[in-house]
């Protein structure tokens, strides 16, 4: 346990989270995810995991250490519903407020087809599997910039 930090972020998704750089995209997937075969494509290799936690609690835990791209609209995404592009799940309704919450004000996020998701989690840096079982619960972030101290 260290001060300062959510007691939720593992000692693996700290360190990936660290070693990431700006633009660098994370994948944060419920459990139907393929994760580990999409994880053994990314730049990490492997797969990292946040059992026990639901897609918003581990964003929560994610976002209070990392910050999101300032610079592109797909600072973050969210798997379309198939079918229904435009629906928003409950899960990803929270992951959404949990975002507006980290950022200060409603920040939206875009909108990947299902398949147009998998490729680009497999471009990823790395995949962080939740123990979230409700459906569409998958998410990529984009790493942002700490500015200097003024």
């Amino acid at each position: 346990m260290l001060k300062g930090l959510d007691p939720r972020l593992n000692a693996e998704v700290l360190y990936v989270l660290r070693a990431m750089g700006h633009g660098d995209v994370l994948v944060v997937a419920d459990t139907n995810f393929p994760s580990d075969s999409v994880a053994r494509h990314t730049v990490y290799g492997e797969l990292l995991r946040m059992d026990n936690l639901t897609g918003g609690e581990a964003m929560e835990a994610i976002l209070s250490v990392l910050p999101l791209d300032t610079f592109v609209d797909d600072f973050a995404a969210r798997m379309e519903i198939v079918d229904a592009p435009d629906e928003v799940p409950p899960v990803q309704a929270e992951v959404q407020a949990v975002i507006d919450m980290a950022e200060g004000a409603p920040r939206p996020m875009v909108t990947v087809e299902r398949f147009d998701f998998y490729d680009k989690a497999r471009e990823a840096y790395a995949v962080v599997q939740t123990g979230e079982r409700r459906f569409y619960g998958c998410f990529l972030l984009r790493k942002g910039v700490i500015a200097p101290d003024a």
